[in-house]
């Protein structure tokens, strides 16, 4: 990517937001940067994992979006999150660089499985998902392994060789 600077602090950030799902970020310049790497967090159906990524959320809080947002609570803006959490919305500006706010229907959201993340799955937790064949499975993760992390579905596609048919049934059940 052009616009990084050949800066060697900022080079070993940029592999650490794309090669650990689990990195937390520290400061407004690594948001930045993993908002420029196309990081997103999507608050209607983050994880616990996500929202510890961002800077100044404890487990109990990740743990209480996550809560609300089962239980049918849609997030519709950065003032949704600040008064789930009982704090000052200017305290999580900064974080809106990283937050989408997608809406969904009650039909998209019920789905029978749960939603697996590629760039942890082991190659069984894979397999069960419909369409994923053993085969498959195992290139996702050997893929992984000597590539890096998934960045999206279009990079997972496109890394895979995936057809149109078959990444238009797989989307339903991945989540990177």
């Amino acid at each position: 990517m052009n616009w990084l600077p050949l800066n060697p602090k900022l080079q070993k950030l940029r592999a650490k937001l794309l090669n650990d799902p689990y990195y937390r970020l520290q400061s407004g310049e690594e948001i930045q940067l993993a908002a420029k790497l196309g990081i997103r967090i999507d608050a209607n159906q983050a994880t616990v994992d996500d929202w510890l990524r961002l800077p100044g959320l404890s487990i109990h809080q990740a743990r209480s979006l996550v809560e609300l947002s089962r239980s049918g609570v849609k997030f519709y803006c950065i003032e949704d999150i600040a008064a789930a959490l009982a704090m000052p919305a200017q305290r999580l500006e900064p974080l809106k660089a990283l937050l989408s706010f997608i809406y969904y229907d009650n039909e998209s959201l019920d789905q029978p499985t749960q939603l697996v993340n590629p760039n942890t799955a082991t190659v069984e937790q894979l397999a069960k998902i419909p369409f994923i064949d053993l085969p498959l499975a195992e290139a996702v993760v050997q893929n992984r392994l000597s590539t890096g992390s998934y960045r999206n579905l279009a990079d997972f596609q496109r890394r895979l060789d995936i057809s149109g048919e078959a990444i238009a049934q797989l989307m339903y059940f991945l989540r990177f």
